[in-house]
């Protein structure tokens, strides 16, 4: 894993920079394991927008991942490591020994020809799934469950590790990328090890073309635009926002103000984010 930069030949080029895929073993993906996505470009089912900046871009086959990790007690051969276009991190193709494949996601340190299993009993190593019960403290762990058996929810994006501190009763303390610290419980699966793809936060764009490859559109700050679009817009020259704060277009307050409410969930937080 590593980024590529380029020579300067266009300003494009000057300041963009890109993985440099040195860990991609397959370029094309097992066709069993797509899935067709239909490009919404941030509707909902009545085709009202409710995602701006979203749309175009090219074209993806979803990749099905196991998140469960539940195939117990039959070792898998790490066939390969491939690109998907639906997250920064990269995936592991499993040939487990009844014939069966999956996709998981790749952990740092794991290469062609490893042996992965899942369950109870299983080994300390990158690649491994078991419950938080049977992993010792300070394990780093990634695609952590939420509730035993729904599929690991927690910490999937590039380089992601959460951490085990404790445990006690029937929860495990879990301190996340984000600093958070919070119960999970201990019958919840989790992988060992830490998300591979570290160096994607270190990749930069570049150009607006390639923002658009990805499907994101143009975002225009509110100061640039009339009043009529918006609550920031107007005023000659360079105006500021005004004493009402920062707003949405449609007057709601942003940048700061908590709009977060209530989760059931938000007991199981022992320490809040950073």
């Amino acid at each position: 894993m590593g980024i590529k930069k380029f020579k300067p030949t266009t300003p494009g080029r000057r300041f963009g920079s890109v993985s440099s895929f040195e860990e991609i073993t397959k370029t094309r993906p097992e066709r069993a394991l797509l899935e067709p996505v239909r490009q919404r470009a941030g509707r909902n089912t009545q085709g009202k927008v409710t995602v701006r900046h979203r749309g175009g871009g090219h074209k993806r086959s979803y990749r099905i991942i196991d998140f469960k990790r539940d195939k117990d007690g039959i070792p898998a051969r790490v066939a390969a490591v491939e690109y998907d276009p639906n997250r920064s991190a990269r995936l592991a193709l499993l040939h487990y020994a009844d014939g069966e494949k999956r996709y998981i996601l790749a952990p740092v340190g794991l290469r062609v020809g490893d042996t992965v299993s899942s369950g109870l009993q299983v080994d300390v190593r990158p690649g491994n799934a078991s419950p938080l019960r049977t992993i010792p403290v300070g394990t780093v762990v990634h695609n952590i469950e939420l509730m035993p058996s729904r599929g690991g929810q927690m910490v999937r994006a590039a380089g992601g590790g959460a951490q085990v501190m404790a445990k006690e009763g029937g929860v495990a303390h879990i301190r996340l990328p984000s600093g958070e610290v919070r119960l999970v419980p201990i019958d919840c699966r989790a992988t060992i090890g830490q998300v591979g793809n570290v160096d994607h936060e270190a990749v930069k764009i570049g150009k607006a073309g390639r923002s658009r490859w990805l499907g994101r559109r143009p975002s225009v700050r509110g100061v640039a635009m009339d009043p009529s679009s918006h609550p920031h817009g107007g005023g000659e020259g360079r105006s500021p926002i005004g004493m009402a704060g920062p707003v949405t277009p449609w007057g709601k307050p942003t940048l700061g103000y908590k709009t977060r409410k209530a989760k059931r969930s938000d007991a199981l937080i022992v320490k809040r984010r950073k």
